[in-house]
C-alpha cells in the first residue's frame, strides 16, 4: 500500500474527527452552564417541554471535561450518540485505511427503533417519575 494512497482516503474521516473536536473543544471552553453562551432551546422556551437534545450541550461540556456522570445526567441520549459516533468513526477510518466502502446502512425497523427510543426518552423526561433524566 502506498502512503499517499492510504493518506488521500482518510482525508474525509480526518476532516470529520477535525469538525467534531473543533465543536467539542468551543463547547469544552465556553461553558453552557453559564448564562448567554449560547441560545435556549426553542421547544423548552416556547413549551416548557425538554426535546430529545436539552441538556446536550451541557452533556457534550461534561463529556469533554471528564465529568462523564455528570454527562449522563445531563442527556444520556447525547452520550449515547458520542460513543456511536466515535464507535462509527473508527469502523469508517479502519475500513477507508484497508480502502474498503464502509456504509451506515439502517433497516427501517433501526430506524424506527431509534426513533421510538428517543420519543418514549423525550416523553418520560418530561414526566415526574423521569426528572432524573432532565438536565
Amino acid at each position: 500500500m502506498r502512503p499517499r494512497a492510504v493518506a488521500k482516503r482518510l482525508l474525509v474521516p480526518v476532516a470529520v474527527l477535525g469538525s467534531v473536536a473543533a465543536a467539542f473543544a468551543y463547547v469544552g471552553s465556553v461553558d453552557p452552564n453559564e448564562p448567554g453562551h449560547y441560545p435556549t432551546c426553542p421547544l423548552l422556551a416556547l413549551t416548557g417541554i425538554l426535546c430529545p437534545g436539552c441538556g446536550g450541550l451541557r452533556s457534550a461540556h461534561a463529556f469533554i471535561t471528564g465529568d462523564f456522570l455528570t454527562a449522563l445526567g445531563a442527556n444520556a441520549a447525547a452520550v449515547v450518540g458520542f460513543v456511536a459516533f466515535a464507535v462509527g468513526w473508527i469502523a469508517w477510518t479502519v475500513a477507508s485505511a484497508r480502502g474498503r466502502a464502509w456504509r451506515l446502512n439502517p433497516s427501517s425497523a433501526q430506524l424506527w427503533t431509534i426513533g421510538a427510543v428517543l420519543a418514549v426518552f423525550s416523553v418520560v423526561r418530561n414526566l415526574p417519575f423521569g426528572a432524573w433524566l432532565a438536565p
